[in-house]
């Protein structure tokens, strides 16, 4: 199990730097593209759309146009319908809409890069752990009530070696209580009834196995949030006092990088607060299908020493 966590660990912080590495270089409309829709827009703009100069009053106009100026007057309308057509086709230029991993990833990068990735590795560790607990429950989860019927029936058919041969072929620590009582099935009922219950406290102990650790990666991921922010208010202070004065804009994006890290420590610590309150669940659905089986053990095992 702990060769899981480490592979898993690893596995996921690697996945987690590469796309951040990926996501640092923001995406353009690129200028072929953006050349090709002013040059299409153009093609397809009709001859008569040209704007044409505001003649001067007649008043003022004591001699027709020579050719020069109307040379002037079309290359002046010609920069005029390049200029509309620029404008048009970056309008209709499609704006790239960043989804939420994108945002995430980018608020990532803007903090501090020391405690954000200590944050990220506390987020992958626990969750490591977390995956591995999961697992380990749902291969230990069983159908108790068919086995303890199937073992019931076995015992009280004087057929000890065939419900010995259930238990043992069975996954699970309810499967394993009911082996070792079997074991003892000749031994008084008092000596059987303390050896479930110890070997019941054992394997309570390994369903629990590694949630200390879940636990302290969950305090730790907001902790180092909060410490990267008091670093983060001190670093903006000490910009303040090499300026020489109090501007917004030092002060906003100093607090804005403090804050971040704190954001994400809190986002880590709740959702690895989710798969453990996940992973409780499963304990105590494990342990009160133990405690009933070995109370259909204990039973059972009357039984048999009442008919023989």
């Amino acid at each position: 199990m702990n060769n899981l966590i480490a592979k898993i660990a690893i596995i996921s912080f690697l996945a987690f730097s590469q796309s951040i590495v990926a996501t640092a270089q923001t995406g353009k409309l690129p200028a072929e593209a953006k050349a090709k829709a002013v040059s299409t827009l153009a093609a397809e703009q009709p001859k008569s759309g040209k704007k044409t100069v505001t003649a001067p009053p007649a008043a003022q106009q004591s001699a027709p146009q020579t050719a020069a100026d109307t040379a002037a007057t079309d290359a002046q309308a010609d920069s005029l319908d390049v200029m509309d057509t620029t404008a048009t086709a970056d309008a209709m230029a499609p704006v790239e809409s960043e989804g939420f991993h994108k945002v995430l990833k980018s608020k990532y990068i803007e903090g501090s890069a020391g405690f954000m990735s200590l944050v990220a590795l506390a987020l992958v560790l626990g969750l490591a752990f977390c995956i591995e607990r999961i697992i380990y429950l749902t291969l230990s989860e069983i159908n108790a009530k068919k086995l303890m019927s199937d073992v019931e029936a076995k015992v009280l058919a004087n057929d000890i070696d065939g419900a010995k041969a259930i238990c043992r072929d069975t996954r699970g620590p309810v499967a394993s209580i009911c082996y070792q009582g079997l074991l003892r099935i000749n031994d008084p009922i008092d000596d059987i009834e303390r050896s479930v219950a110890s070997y019941g406290s054992v394997q309570a102990a390994n369903l629990e196995k590694g949630c200390s650790w879940i636990t302290l990666f969950i305090t730790m991921a907001p902790s180092l949030g909060f410490l990267g922010t008091v670093i983060g208010m001190v670093m903006a202070f000490e910009q303040i006092q090499m300026a020489g004065d109090i501007s917004p804009t030092i002060v906003a994006a100093g607090m804005k990088v403090a804050l971040i890290t704190t954001i994400f420590g809190l986002i880590a610590a709740l959702i690895m607060q989710v798969f453990y309150n996940y992973i409780l669940s499963k304990i105590e659905h494990i342990t009160s299908q133990m405690e009933e089986s070995a109370i259909t053990l204990l039973d059972t095992i009357m039984k048999y020493k009442l008919t023989r």
